[in-house]
């Protein structure tokens, strides 16, 4: 018999469950691309991007997934040749790195295998940077993978006078927990649609600031890549905005969601329910690791732990998994990155989540470890549960 039948809950890390009135949104008859009602919405839909990632900058929106716009940025930054610096704390933070080094930019890494960045370590590189090579510092804010939060502010302090812009992968922590991009510093950010976004895949958007401006056209800048074209389109010429036919879906979808994160709710209560909904996760997952059950969250500093999505090491988690997906309904994220996938999972709790949403996943985990004899610690629901209950 299986218990999956009813509303299937889906606990990886994007795309991340859409909201039925995004749905809603979305489902609409295409109208007049070159009328007023889309070039209106269209219109502040760049608006409420640029007040969620708190920037009075400029916004290039690109039709494609976050690999879209890592390329996107790189292509407008970088010529071939040039030395950047990528700080990695996980899976992700490699991918960034390799995918900008073979589009023929030279890139150096700062790993830190799955283990937050340290700013000291960034000041010291920059500082042994005597001639000003590095043109970039990278790094993910949230590393999807390892679920490591890299702390900005500390990395915008280390860099001190060094000329590098300051480049910040969103795609996994915008919408879900603080980002204050002219407040803290940030050249260019990075973010899609299809995480804290609560909106289908298929859309990216590169931020940049004045000085990232300056760096103009480079040898790697294609007419389709070309944040300039994007970012200075009028309201009326959407196939700048878009590099063509734009998404008319996406952007109403978008449009929903938007108005749900930033009018509706607002963000600061998204940022504060996802920490909740975050220690929630921890809670559960420390107390699984009681009496030396082999479970442990992947990032032990509570501080550095990202808001959106928790990794742990889990035995059998492969078979966990299946069964919970099987019998429960309940879809749980991949080790990916990890050292031991088979043996790794991830939750995520990020975009359209509630806190019934995330007992349910946490109790069919449970259910899971019951049901195939996985040792783990007790009164794990109950420590979430308190966890949730807090800032009532």
């Amino acid at each position: 018999m299986s218990l999956a039948a009813g509303y299937p809950l889906i606990a990886i890390p994007g795309p991340s469950p859409l909201p039925e009135r995004v749905l809603r949104a979305a489902h609409r008859i295409s109208p007049d691309i070159y009328g007023t009602e889309l070039a209106a919405t269209n219109e502040h839909v760049m608006a409420q991007l640029k007040r969620l990632a708190g920037t009075t900058g400029h916004l290039a929106p690109y039709i494609g997934n976050g690999h879209a716009a890592w390329e996107a940025s790189a292509a407008n930054m970088f010529h071939r040749g040039d030395h950047v610096l990528v700080i990695t704390s996980g899976h992700f933070g490699r991918s960034w790195a390799q995918q900008v080094n073979e589009m023929g930019v030279m890139v150096e890494t700062l790993d830190f295998g799955a283990l937050p960045p340290e700013p000291e370590a960034l000041a010291r590189r920059l500082a042994a940077d005597r001639d000003q090579i590095i043109k970039a510092v990278m790094v993910c804010q949230t590393d999807t993978a390892s679920a490591c939060m890299a702390d900005i502010p500390a990395l915008r302090d280390a860099m001190g006078d060094h000329p590098a812009l300051l480049v910040v992968d969103a795609i996994a922590s915008l919408g879900c927990a603080p980002m204050m991009m002219d407040d803290w510093g940030v050249d260019v950010l990075i973010s899609a649609s299809q995480k804290g976004l609560m909106s289908p895949a298929g859309a990216s958007f590169v931020w940049f600031s004045d000085r990232a401006a300056l760096r103009g056209r480079t040898d790697l800048t294609t007419p389709y890549w070309d944040w300039h074209l994007r970012a200075n389109a009028t309201p009326d010429a959407l196939w700048r905005f878009w590099g063509g036919t734009p998404p008319v879906q996406m952007i109403f979808a978008l449009d929903e969601a938007l108005r749900m994160i930033l009018d509706e709710e607002g963000l600061i209560a998204v940022w504060a329910r996802h920490a909740a909904l975050a220690r929630a996760v921890w809670a559960a997952g420390e107390a699984w690791g009681q009496d030396e059950s082999g479970i442990r969250l992947s990032v032990a500093d509570p501080a550095s732990r990202a808001a959106s999505v928790t990794a742990m090491r889990l035995p059998e988690a492969e078979a966990l998994r299946a069964w919970t997906a099987t019998h429960c309904g309940v879809t749980l994220g991949i080790g990916l990155g990890a050292e031991d996938p088979a043996n790794a999972l991830r939750v995520a709790h990020m975009g359209h989540c509630s806190a019934g949403m995330l007992m349910g996943v946490l109790g069919a985990m449970q259910a899971g470890m019951v049901a195939l004899g996985i040792p783990h610690g007790a009164g794990a629901l109950d420590a979430a549960a308190r966890a949730i209950a807090e800032p009532a």
